[in-house]
C-alpha cells in the first residue's frame, strides 16, 4: 500500500495527469475554430453560476467525507469526522492520479489512519463505500428510467441514429445493476460468496504464472476482509449505516453528476436538468474504470461526443474546460496542495513507521 502512494508515483501521475490534460484542450481549441470566441464567452459566463460551480466542487470533500464517517462511524463512534472529510477529498484526489481509480481506497486507509482509526477498520469502510456506490447507480439508475425519465434522449441517436443515447445508458446502467445484483447475494450469502470467491483464487494461484500466484494471495487476503466486513454490517445498525451511506452517495457523487448542468448554465444553455443528469451518469459510467489517471483524454474525447447535442462546436473549448474544473481540477490542485503540505510537514520524523513516511497524511 505504501508502494502504490508513494509520493513519486503521485507526482508522476500530476504530471501525467497535467500533460494529457493540456494536449487535450489545446486539440479542443483548433476544434472549435475560433480562439476570439472562447476569449469572449470565458469573458462573459454568469458568474453566479460559477461561484455555484465551485461550491459543487467541494462535494468531492464533504459529500464523499460524510459517507465515509457514517461507515466508520458504525464500527467506531468516536470516530472523527474531520479525519473523514480529509480522506473523502484525498480519496478523490489520488482517484484522479492513479489509472482506474486504484489509489483512491488505499488512500482512504492511510488518512483514516492519520487520524486515528485502525487499518482494519479503513479497509472495511472502504469496501463498504464502493458498495455504497455500486448499490446507489444500481438502484437509482433504473428508478429514473421507469419513471420516465431521459426519454427526450431517444431522438439523439449515434451509429447513424440506429442506437440512441438512451440505449447507450441502458446498457452502461445493465453493468451496475449487474454488481448490485451479485453485491446484494454476497451480502444475504456471506459465507457461499467467500467460498467461491476463495475457490478462484486458489485456482490462480495453482495454474497460474508466479506473478498470477502472487496478485491471487493478495486477492485471497482482499476476499478475507472483505467478509469480515460484511459480517460488520450485517446487523441491524449495519443495515442502518449502509442505507444511510447508499443516500449519501447522492450528494457524494453530486460533483460528477450534476456538473455538465451547472456547466451549460454558466455558459447561458438551457437544457432539460433531467436529461443533462442522465448524460453526465452515462460519462461517469464510462469514465469509471478509465486507465489513464483521471480520465484525462478519455474524458475530454466521451464528453464532446456526448455533449455535443446541447454545446454548439465554437463553445466546445469553453464548456470543456469550465467542465473539467469542476469536476477534477479543482480537487486536483487543492488535494496536491494538502497532501505535499502534510509531506513537509513530515519531514524528519525518523521514528514514523515506514508506510507512514511513505504517504503522512
Amino acid at each position: 500500500m505504501a508502494q502504490l502512494l508513494s509520493p513519486r508515483l503521485l507526482r508522476r501521475g500530476l504530471e501525467v495527469f497535467a500533460a494529457i490534460s493540456a494536449v487535450g484542450f489545446v486539440g479542443l481549441l483548433f476544434y472549435g475554430n475560433n480562439f476570439q470566441q472562447f476569449l469572449g464567452t470565458m469573458g462573459s459566463l454568469h458568474w453566479g453560476w460559477v461561484l455555484a460551480g465551485v461550491a459543487l466542487a467541494s462535494m468531492d470533500w464533504f459529500g464523499a467525507g460524510l459517507r465515509i464517517w457514517i461507515l466508520a462511524r458504525h464500527l467506531d463512534p468516536k470516530a472523527p469526522f474531520k479525519g473523514s472529510i480529509m480522506a473523502g477529498g484525498l480519496c478523490s484526489w489520488a482517484s484522479s492520479l492513479t489509472p482506474l481509480q486504484t489509489g483512491g481506497g488505499p488512500m482512504i486507509v492511510l488518512t483514516l489512519r492519520r487520524y486515528g482509526t485502525p487499518v482494519s477498520h479503513g479497509v472495511i469502510v472502504t469496501f463498504m463505500s464502493f458498495v455504497a456506490t455500486v448499490v446507489f447507480f444500481a438502484v437509482a439508475g433504473p428508478t429514473a428510467v421507469f419513471l420516465g425519465a431521459g426519454k427526450a434522449l431517444q431522438q439523439h441517436g449515434i451509429l447513424e441514429r440506429s442506437v440512441t443515447l438512451f440505449d447507450m445508458f441502458n446498457l452502461s446502467l445493465s453493468v451496475f445493476v449487474g454488481v448490485g445484483i451479485l453485491m446484494f447475494a454476497a451480502f444475504f450469502f456471506p459465507g457461499l460468496a467467500r467460498r467461491v470467491a476463495q475457490g478462484a483464487t486458489r485456482w490462480f494461484e495453482t495454474h497460474g504464472s508466479p506473478r498470477l500466484a502472487r496478485a491471487a494471495v493478495i486477492a485471497r487476503e482482499g476476499v478475507d476482509r472483505a467478509h469480515d466486513g460484511m459480517n460488520e454490517f450485517m446487523k441491524a445498525r449495519g443495515w442502518l449505516a449502509l442505507g444511510m451511506s447508499v443516500l449519501v452517495s447522492g450528494p457524494s457523487h453530486a460533483n460528477k453528476l450534476l456538473a455538465g448542468y451547472f456547466v451549460l448554465r454558466m455558459l447561458g444553455i438551457h437544457a432539460n436538468f433531467v436529461d443533462v443528469l442522465l448524460l453526465q451518469t452515462f460519462i461517469t459510467f464510462l469514465l469509471y474504470f478509465a486507465p489513464t489517471p483521471g480520465g484525462a483524454g478519455l474524458a475530454e474525447i466521451i464528453s464532446v461526443a456526448v455533449m455535443s447535442i446541447y454545446v454548439p462546436r465554437a463553445l466546445t473549448p469553453s464548456y470543456i474546460l469550465l467542465w473539467r474544473i469542476v469536476v477534477s481540477y479543482l480537487t486536483v490542485g487543492f488535494g496536491s496542495y494538502v497532501f505535499w503540505r502534510f509531506l513537509k510537514m513530515a519531514e524528519g520524523r525518523d521514528d514514523a513507521p515506514l508506510e507512514e513516511q511513505t504517504v503522512p497524511i
